[in-house]
């Protein structure tokens, strides 16, 4: 291969599905041992043309595609995953891979066993063969050795933190001795802070080995660290292909969203405005139980009318105080609503004193994959509140007319991008999702409404609605607000006071212009 030859070019890309099409005329060259970041927002045609070069088969099975492929100068049909990796592309997944129960060394080795003669092998043949675990203990130690990880290979993957997973299936793709290219797909997205810079310098150790790495991110700060070059996808066309040198995270962020960023309006409230506030949550001495988010003594006051945040590092509790609340894990203390005590460990008394949750855990907790956009959002309210029905006679129906045009109501508001309310919320990109989330909890009519990391994992377009909808509940509504999250910046940018929880305890309370230094110091307290 000619030094100045790409290990990978996508020429002229095309794909639709049923008549839409999802890309066009796509093309990038990645050369060896370089950083290529490709972003865009939900829906810009990302995860189609990773399914192409990975030969995943709903590519084929919907017609396939048009244009041209190239490995190192050559022109490849990638047909399936097992051609991919056999060209030297390898693929981190955002969905962990990984089988529990298994130990680390053996999923890195997974389905490339090594094997052993024995006594049964020497007389009966090959397929008696034993697996060899030195030899994976071995090779394990070796690839997670290259990328800097000190891991024990005979650990049960299931017990590792969710930054180590994501260590074992990089070790993985670097086990494969012709490794040209690595894909991985929002690699940081669920990780802490400090667990994401480690994955940052892995990123930056393969492209000093040689190993060209094709990174999908939303995380703009991320592309302008490590990338190289960076691709903008904006509604299946290439908007533009940039080296970092010449550009600039604003000029990245309007790319995406293919218009200049608003900053979401926040009403500062003074010193004074806050004492003469009503206290809406009182919570005292509160202790959750709550696993990675341990909460081991709050005390705090939340004024009627703010967006008080909760920021702090990973796991020191943050999390854990709206999941105590709406009684999501077990539970002490006293926390009282508008002077009104609380029961504890009830999810439905906290619903009962208008409280509304939107969880961070949104697949698990957040809706019901397999029901429509409107069930989705009615579905609280019919139980909690006896809203969207109606007699006819002896008989009490749900009144499909009203869910129907309540969920066209605020899928225009909240600009949920869908087919329409019947669609199944498991089609849904994330940030539509949370969208959709959000809209369920504002249909409890709360007075209180508690949001944990609603911008996790979407896109830089969809987080800006998502915030400005935040605000705008706060602001129109009056709807009292605790919003927890990992990004001080959002925090800042909406919230009116900030409570930094360290050790399961709140170490201070800030205003959002507070400096750097302040909360630096309030987050590294102990």
């Amino acid at each position: 291969m000619a030094e100045n030859t790409p290990v990978l070019s996508m020429k002229n890309i095309g794909k639709a599905f049923s008549g839409n099409q999802v890309l066009q005329d796509v093309s990038m060259d990645i050369m060896p041992g370089e950083i290529y970041a490709l972003c865009g927002e939900n829906g810009a045609g990302k995860s189609t043309l990773m399914n192409i070069l990975f030969g995943m088969p709903v590519i084929s099975s919907t017609g396939g595609y048009t244009g041209k492929v190239y490995l190192e100068g050559e022109e490849v049909h990638i047909k399936s995953p097992q051609d991919a990796i056999v060209h030297g592309i390898g693929m981190v997944h955002q969905e962990f891979m990984l089988i529990p129960g298994f130990s680390v060394g053996e999923n890195i080795k997974l389905n490339r066993e090594p094997l052993k003669s024995g006594a049964l092998s020497r007389v009966f043949g090959k397929n008696l063969r034993n697996v060899d675990f030195e030899k994976i203990r071995e090779d394990s130690r070796e690839a997670l050795d290259k990328l800097g990880v000190d891991l024990d290979v005979n650990a049960d993957v299931q017990s590792l933190p969710v930054g180590y997973m994501q260590f074992v299936e990089i070790a993985r793709e670097l086990d494969k001795s012709n490794i040209k290219l690595l894909i991985l797909d929002e690699p940081t997205a669920v990780l802490t802070e400090s667990e994401a810079e480690i994955v940052l310098g892995i990123i930056k150790r393969l492209s000093k080995m040689g190993i060209a790495v094709l990174l999908i991110t939303h995380r703009i700060g991320e592309i302008m660290e490590v990338a190289d070059t960076v691709t903008i996808l904006r509604d299946g066309v290439n908007v533009k292909t940039m080296k970092i040198a010449d550009t600039t995270a604003g000029e990245i962020a309007e790319l995406m969203v293919g218009r200049e960023l608003v900053a979401v309006q926040r009403q500062d409230k003074n010193e004074s405005e806050e004492e003469k506030k009503e206290v809406a949550v009182s919570i005292r001495n509160m202790k959750v139980e709550m696993p990675g988010e341990r909460v081991t003594g709050i005390d705090l006051d939340v004024y009627k009318g703010e967006i008080l945040g909760i920021g702090g590092l990973a796991g020191q509790g943050k999390l854990g105080i709206a999941n105590g609340i709406m009684g999501i894990y077990p539970t002490t203390g006293e926390v009282t609503v508008f002077g009104q005590p609380l029961k504890l460990n009830s999810p439905k008394d906290s619903i009962a004193a208008k409280l509304a949750f939107v969880s961070e855990d949104r697949k698990r907790q957040g809706f019901a994959p397999d029901l429509s956009i409107e069930m989705n959002m009615v579905v609280p309210a019919m139980v909690n509140h006896d809203e969207f029905f109606k007699n006819i006679g002896p008989i009490r129906l749900i009144d499909k007319k009203k869910v129907q045009q309540t969920a066209e109501q605020y899928i225009k508001e909240f600009q949920i991008r869908c087919t329409g309310p019947k669609q199944e919320v498991r089609s849904l990109s994330g940030g539509n999702q949370q969208k959709v989330c959000i809209a369920k909890a504002i249909l409890l009519k709360p007075d209180i409404l508690l949001v944990s990391e609603p911008t996790r994992g979407i896109d830089i377009g969809a987080k800006t609605i998502v915030l400005e909808t935040i605000s705008r509940i706060n602001r129109e509504m009056g709807v009292t607000i605790i919003f927890t999250s990992s990004e001080l910046g959002e925090l800042r940018q909406i919230c009116h006071r900030i409570a930094i929880v360290s050790g399961g305890k709140v170490v201070d309370i800030l205003r959002a212009d507070a400096s750097n230094e302040e909360f630096g110091l309030a987050m590294g307290s102990k």
